[in-house]
């Protein structure tokens, strides 16, 4: 045979595949409503273990592995459509409207002159804000109802995640309602009449440090980390030493201290998304992103069976983290953002679907990112 008259044979073969998978997954729906009509679980482990087992006794030796790959995704391409038929009448979760112009109050980490707090102006331009040393005050306070939005930084374009605010999220209970992406002007300041020679440590957070470390290893300055850039920019305003500080331009000008060098940043352009939590699950009309974070068992193909809900659904996983649960072992819990809005039916028995399959699974937000 020649390589058309094999292309030809396999085309006809993927015919008879592609009816075959039809007409399997029109039983499966069958299954799923007798076992919804007879109040009978969807899933049963045992009958899975049972036909992947048959599968892997009649393959050939070569074919074993690939056989019982392959029979695994189809059954839990079956799940998802199954749970789809019979999850899409479940409420998940009642959201209340989302107001940005309540008036109430906002807080940040750190003090004024901070990106937080710029990220804060650009979603509410006249609410209070009040500001707090650690970033899990926030937290605090928005869960208390202290404050009724906390802007919280969590992702560099260059340094990568805010580690510590990934756990916290995961912590409170809160949820995001809106993300802003700032531009990060980083710039080296120091007070009127500090030379450059004289310059030995400089001062900003841990992620402005990353953003521009490679200008401190050329220029060999000490890296020393604080809280927020504002509260370093403050800090050398205030020193008797000579130092510097990481912060914006509008920052130094803020604490009246004198420009050394502007873009300063390791990659320009560098942007830093902040997220803004509540209280409550809000949800606008424009919500597109969902975030969730969970757990999965230390099995072998946890992770992959959980992407192919997923790719079943349809759905554009935007982001996937992960952080140590740190609880002694080396397990991990991870973080998703997918393209979605809570209402869809889909997201909604995927949602649902997670929240019974899971032991540790949290819901943290459907929202849309401020343009």
């Amino acid at each position: 045979m020649d390589l058309n008259a094999l292309r030809e044979e396999i085309d006809k073969l993927d015919r008879v595949i592609l009816d075959s998978f039809e007409k399997r997954m029109d039983l499966c729906r069958n299954v799923a409503l007798y076992k919804k009509e007879n109040g009978m679980q969807i899933f049963q482990e045992g009958r899975e273990k049972e036909i992947i087992k048959k599968v892997r006794d009649k393959s050939p030796d070569d074919l074993k592995g690939a056989s019982a790959a392959l029979f695994t995704e189809i059954m839990d391409i079956s799940k998802c459509l199954q749970q789809q038929a019979l999850l899409k009448d479940r409420e998940f979760i009642s959201p209340v409207p989302l107001n940005m112009n309540s008036g109430g109050k906002v807080g940040c980490q750190g003090t004024g002159g901070s990106n937080s707090e710029t990220a804060a102006r650009k979603l509410f331009k006249n609410n209070e804000i009040i500001f707090y040393n650690e970033f899990e005050d926030v937290f605090r306070a928005v869960e208390s109802g202290e404050i009724e939005f906390g802007i919280i930084p969590i992702h560099n374009s260059t340094a990568g995640s805010v580690t510590q605010n990934y756990d916290l999220i995961r912590e409170h209970n809160v949820y995001i309602a809106r993300t802003v992406k700032v531009e990060i002007t980083n710039c080296l300041a120091v007070k009127d009449g500090v030379k450059p020679e004289d310059i030995k440590k400089v001062y900003s957070h841990p992620q402005a440090l990353k953003q521009c470390s490679a200008y401190l290893r050329e220029c060999g300055f000490e890296p020393v980390e604080s809280k927020n850039t504002a509260t370093a920019a403050k800090y050398v305003s205030e020193s008797e030493k000579p130092c510097a500080a990481i912060c914006s331009e509008n920052c130094a000008e803020l604490y009246g201290l004198k420009i050394l060098k502007k873009n300063i940043s390791n990659v320009i352009p560098n942007y830093t998304r902040f997220i803004c939590i509540t209280k409550d699950f809000t949800l606008s009309d424009d919500a597109e992103t969902v975030s969730v974070t969970l757990e999965l068992p230390n099995t072998k193909g946890s992770l992959y069976r959980l992407l192919t809900k997923f790719f079943v659904n349809d759905m554009d996983l935007k982001k996937i983290e992960n952080r140590p649960i740190a609880d002694g072992s080396f397990d991990v819990r991870f973080f998703l953002d997918f393209a979605g809005n809570v209402n869809d039916p889909k997201v909604k028995s995927l949602l649902v679907e997670l929240t019974d399959e899971l032991c540790d699974f949290k819901f943290l937000g459907n929202y849309s990112e401020e343009p």
